[in-house]
């Protein structure tokens, strides 16, 4: 397969040079929710009602992907019924970073920097290695939400998660917000997926939206 949803989500978030994730803690749950997608494209999960649940169980052959079905395949047993999208990522969306950003060190895409900031607390970064794949997604995105060429699913999926997160920024760093919010909602509403995968992306919607204002309110 080639770089996930989740990854994707992450290399957007991590700068190039210096490796620093930039807005880390809605990327996070963005990248929690680019996974969980993936896994309803590769027809592992389903969801509907904003719950999970998981249809099938064997591998992808993602080792992202199939860790963290196998997580939620053992969370899921211990309910006794189907549990909450809202759940999930409240869950999972820190341990999801650092999954990915393994993840993209296996595939070569980043490396590994460690620093002491004052010289005594470690820190770790991870700029880019391979430049390609970011390269391609930045384009994709910009061929779709600034020249209007129209989506495939996982594209829509993705545009959509970026949007909920109000991760903007990242994916177009030189565009206002107001240029490409109208079009990114267009997309996130449209008819570009199957009935599943649009309600799933609803879905994730609604919960990237729900979780990111119980983490305002907790903040404030």
């Amino acid at each position: 397969m080639s770089v996930t949803l989740g990854e994707e989500i992450m290399l957007l978030s991590l700068d190039d040079e210096s490796g620093a994730a930039k807005d880390r803690e809605a990327a996070g749950w963005a990248v929690a929710g680019g996974i969980v997608l993936e896994l309803v494209l590769a027809g592992r999960l389903t969801v509907g009602g904003g719950r999970l649940v998981v249809a099938d169980r064997t591998p992808t052959g993602v080792g992202l992907l199939d860790e963290r079905l196998g997580l939620i395949d053992a969370w899921a047993a211990k309910k006794s019924s189907a549990p909450k999208v809202t759940d999930w990522l409240t869950r999972d969306h820190g341990k999801a970073v650092g999954a990915t950003i393994d993840s993209l060190r296996a595939r070569g895409l980043v490396s590994e920097e460690q620093h002491k900031v004052l010289g005594l607390f470690p820190v770790r970064r991870y700029p880019e290695a391979d430049g390609v794949p970011e390269r391609e997604l930045r384009e994709r995105l910009a061929s779709v939400v600034l020249r209007g060429a129209d989506p495939d699913e996982r594209t829509a999926g993705l545009i959509a998660l970026i949007h909920a997160a109000k991760l903007h920024r990242l994916a177009f760093p030189e565009a206002r917000a107001r240029e490409v919010t109208p079009r990114m909602e267009k997309i996130a509403d449209g008819q570009w997926a199957g009935d599943d995968v649009r309600t799933a992306i609803r879905t994730m919607q609604a919960a990237m939206v729900a979780v990111t204002v119980v983490t305002t309110v907790t903040v404030i």
